[in-house]
């Protein structure tokens, strides 16, 4: 079994960070570097950096930066946004991204988790699904930053990412990005319950209680957050935080 894991995901755009709401309203957050050698400090075990306007404006990934970040992180990290070939996986990896993230590619070209799958192995590639309802009430995968509805069962979907050679989901609800109200933990668990690879849970963390019922209810292998550890109070003022070790040992323990 997976090593239970509470993973902060950090936006990228323009080099800095910014946190969303339902996909919009972006606020920025700071420089990453700076989150970063936060997180080293308060022990993290992993990280996920995705940039949200990488697909949308047709960008390469932002190499010297991830060579920034590589260079101040302590932990394996992930990156996502715009990755679409096996080279731009090779210079990321060369970077010192430890996995790569693919979202919308995995949709428009399902042969290339196949292939990049086989040229990395399936323990490098995570595909990112994005989903969320449309007017009708029915759930959809979505992709290009949560603009085109792929019309996909979100569980086909993870099942049909398995087959081709994902290692890893990470599975976000797009109306609950940024809400606080806590995790899908129905789809989670659907999804959980089709798959034998992990299972990363986001979208609506906004206690630490949450990431207990996403492991538990959800069975998530892992349970990752935005504004749980970047915003405190109501008024949501900037502050980069993360449970300590004690805390973070009871939430994946019981």
């Amino acid at each position: 079994m997976a090593l239970k894991r509470i993973i902060p995901c950090l936006l990228l755009r323009d080099s800095g960070l910014v946190k969303t709401i339902k996909f919009k309203d972006s606020t920025y957050i700071g420089d990453p570097i700076n989150a970063v050698k936060i997180f080293n400090e308060k022990e993290v075990d992993e990280l996920v950096f995705l940039d949200i306007d990488a697909t949308k404006d047709k960008k390469e990934p932002p190499y010297e930066l991830i060579q920034d970040i590589a260079t101040e992180c302590f932990m394996p990290f992930c990156y996502g946004g715009g990755v679409k070939t096996i080279e731009q996986i090779r210079r990321l990896i060369a970077s010192g991204t430890e996995k790569v993230a693919i979202n919308s590619e995995a949709f428009y070209n399902p042969h290339f988790i196949s292939e990049a799958a086989n040229v990395f192995g399936s323990s490098t590639i995570v595909v990112s699904i994005d989903y969320k309802k449309n007017l009708f009430g029915k759930t959809s995968v979505y992709v290009s930053g949560g603009k085109k509805n792929t019309k996909k069962d979100p569980v086909a979907y993870a099942v049909e990412m398995e087959k081709l050679g994902a290692g890893e989901l990470f599975v976000n609800s797009i109306e609950r990005d940024g809400t606080m109200n806590g995790y899908d933990l129905e789809m989670i668990r659907k999804i959980t319950d089709a798959v034998s690879i992990p299972v990363i849970a986001c979208g609506g963390a906004g206690q630490l209680s949450d990431f207990r019922d996403a492991f538990q209810e959800g069975k998530a292998s892992a349970a990752s957050a935005g504004s749980l550890f970047v915003f405190q109070g109501k008024k949501r003022g900037v502050l980069i935080s993360y449970p300590d070790p004690k805390e973070v040992k009871e939430i994946i323990s019981n």
